[in-house]
């Protein structure tokens, strides 16, 4: 049995489930409900004297769980690249032989990234040495994943600045967006609805839609907009500034903070 010196520290390895040698040196020997009692008796009065334990303990937890996503995100980005830059459905905007690389993960019923089209579009218009690569990215309910459908199949007719063009009127359009209102906004346009209707139900527009959705995972992303930029997955809405600082950065070092 150990000694009485020693159950501090093993009461502070039973109370946050950390198993240590000497637990396992005494798995033999299990604890009777006395000295269980005892033990979890010096546990409550050891974090009731000394909370900061927890808190240093729940720290540490968390930079840990932040490094392991930001590591398995470099992986992924690595190992995506490719796909990530080259997809032959996705928008791209601005200038297609840029030297920086911008991508954004999006949702046409997305309200924070109907406020960053504007962002966009600034870096687009300030930055002529910008290529950004826009890709569906349904997450919002079936509406969603309608106009996606439609926005993918409209690839087949129009490339660059004019798929760009749609892009940003369905993206800026009033209310819902769906499949129906993405046609209006092809047909407005003047693209053949016909076609459009046709490929939209076609196998490669699925495919396209989800391999998005599984590059989306693999990168851990959770939610609409995401931006890509060099070796950084930018989250959300973050406004036109700190996007252009991180693009400066990778032109400058090839990493997204220098």
């Amino acid at each position: 049995m150990p000694s009485f010196r020693s159950l501090p520290v093993l009461a502070f390895a039973l109370g946050l489930g950390v198993a240590t040698p000497v637990l396992a040196q005494n798995a033999a020997a299990p604890f009777t409900d006395a000295q269980r009692s005892a033990i979890e008796g010096i546990i409550k009065d050891y974090l009731i004297k000394n909370p900061e334990v927890l808190q240093d303990a729940l720290a540490e937890a968390e930079k840990r769980q932040v490094e392991t996503q930001r590591l398995a995100q470099a992986a992924a980005l690595k190992e995506a690249r490719d796909l990530l830059t080259k997809g032959t459905h996705d928008v791209v905007a601005g200038n297609p032989a840029g030297d920086v690389t911008l991508i954004e993960f999006f949702d046409y019923n997305c309200g924070y990234c109907r406020k960053a089209l504007s962002d966009v579009q600034a870096l687009i218009k300030s930055d002529p040495k910008l290529r950004v690569v826009i890709k569906d990215f349904p997450v919002l309910g079936q509406d969603s994943v309608e106009a996606s459908e439609v926005a993918v199949a409209v690839a087949n007719q129009i490339k660059g600045d004019k798929l760009f063009e749609f892009h940003q009127k369905l993206l800026e359009s009033k209310g819902k967006v769906n499949g129906a209102k993405a046609l209006q906004v092809a047909k407005d346009m003047g693209l053949d609805t016909a076609k459009v209707q046709k490929d939209m139900t076609a196998p490669e527009v699925k495919a396209a839609i989800s391999e998005n959705r599984g590059l989306g995972d693999r990168l851990g992303l959770s939610g609409t907009p995401a931006f890509i930029v060099g070796d950084e997955v930018i989250p959300g809405a973050v406004g036109v500034e700190p996007m252009r600082k991180t693009i400066s950065d990778v032109r400058q070092c090839g990493h997204a903070s220098c």
